[in-house]
């Protein structure tokens, strides 16, 4: 189980995840009705404001994609909770299979109508993502969001400058660069989404087989 956390918990895997993220968030932004799979709090704004006005088909659209996100914490921790510790894949790779296999088939939903559904599925699996993957290099952090990556890295960044402890700096990088690659992905996501539209999908779900197979190989290179 500690080899599993480990495996999770390295920078490479981190990498790959938040450009993943950043991909997601602009491609349901760019692609799919303009919802930002990954922002419950600019989702719950806007489904405010959209109740407000007594918008109701806006209102469900923002409401699925909040419930999506709880459930997605749900199941990551259901996962987590019910796998037997004596397993093939590790309960982090699992998430990442189950990611893969949700978002696989949404290139064949063409843009418009289903929206709504292909939000849904996406602030899901964001949510899974987020739940699972917690921790880089022993630090908290978030593969799918950047406020509190930007918040930890500036904090550590400002104990630098008091101790100059290079321990501390070394993690405000690492904050800093899983924050700069989450803007990699999404202008990736923002170009292959132009060009590809809804099928531009498929690079989030290479992007996920890579980061399951890093974890794959690092956990027999440990045994």
């Amino acid at each position: 189980m500690e080899s599993s956390s480990s495996n999770a918990e390295r920078l490479t895997a981190a990498c790959v995840l938040s450009i993943a993220g950043g991909f997601l968030d602009i491609y349901t932004y760019l692609c799919r009705g303009r919802v930002f799979a990954n922002a419950v709090t600019g989702n719950m704004v806007l489904f405010g404001f959209h109740l407000s006005n007594l918008h109701w088909v806006e209102c469900s659209r923002y409401l699925l994609a909040i419930l999506c996100y709880a459930l997605g914490i749900f199941v990551a921790n259901l996962i987590h909770r019910s796998l037997p510790a004596a397993r093939r894949f590790s309960w982090h790779q699992t998430v990442i299979l189950l990611e893969f296999l949700c978002l696989a088939p949404v290139c064949f939903i063409p843009e418009g109508e289903f929206d709504f559904l292909v939000n849904g599925v996406i602030s899901f699996v964001c949510a899974m993502q987020v739940q699972t993957f917690r921790k880089v290099r022993g630090h908290a952090y978030a593969s799918t969001m950047c406020i509190g990556n930007m918040r930890s890295g500036t904090e550590a960044l400002c104990v630098y400058f008091h101790t100059r402890d290079r321990e501390v700096l070394h993690k405000a990088l690492t904050y800093f660069g899983v924050i700069g690659l989450f803007a990699v992905g999404a202008g990736l996501g923002a170009l292959l989404t132009g060009a590809f539209a809804e099928r531009g999908i498929w690079v989030s779900c290479a992007l996920l087989a890579v980061s399951f197979l890093i974890m794959f190989i690092r956990e027999e290179e440990a045994k």
